[in-house]
């Protein structure tokens, strides 16, 4: 009735000993001694208390000496600060510079608009919030003048002074 069965070993008792660099590797073999009586070798095999034990050695593992001495690795993360949130006002540096460069105000507005996507590439939050500033005022100042000149093109057309 039990033709073709085959009997496997089932996984030894206990949570097995050591590391895992340890538990992964084959048990090591012993050397036979040159010569054992048969009472000896009876009591070989009655001292092992299950077949888990004749298969892991009773010796400490070798890594748990290496683990204790090892300090434990650590990552670093460097988070640098998010300088997306920069405005470079690039845009309207460009617009000022080829519509309402007034005194050259829009061209020094896209100089510091510019310098202000150097810095954003390379980190310096500070330097890049500082010459967003400085960008944007020179777009205020020159989109203002320039459009305070339009204006007063527009009234003396309009109304020549010849008039007055």
């Amino acid at each position: 009735p039990f033709e073709g069965v085959a009997w496997t070993p089932g996984p030894p008792q206990g949570p097995p000993q050591g590391c895992f660099a340890c538990i992964a590797k084959p048990p090591a073999l012993r050397q036979a001694s040159p010569v054992l009586s048969p009472s000896s070798a009876v009591y070989l095999m009655e001292s092992k208390s299950c077949k888990g034990d004749s298969l892991r050695p009773a010796v400490p593992c070798k890594h748990s000496v290496e683990k204790k001495t090892m300090t434990n690795p650590t990552t670093v993360i460097e988070i640098y600060p998010d300088t997306t949130e920069v405005n470079d006002y690039y845009l309207w540096s460009i617009f000022n510079f080829v519509y309402l460069n007034f005194c050259c105000l829009g061209f020094i507005a896209l100089a510091y608009s510019l310098k202000v996507r150097d810095k954003k590439l390379l980190n310096d939050l500070n330097g890049a919030v500082e010459d967003a500033k400085t960008a944007r005022l020179f777009n205020i100042t020159s989109s203002a003048l320039a459009t305070f000149c339009i204006i007063l093109i527009f009234i003396f057309l309009r109304y020549p002074l010849t008039d007055y």
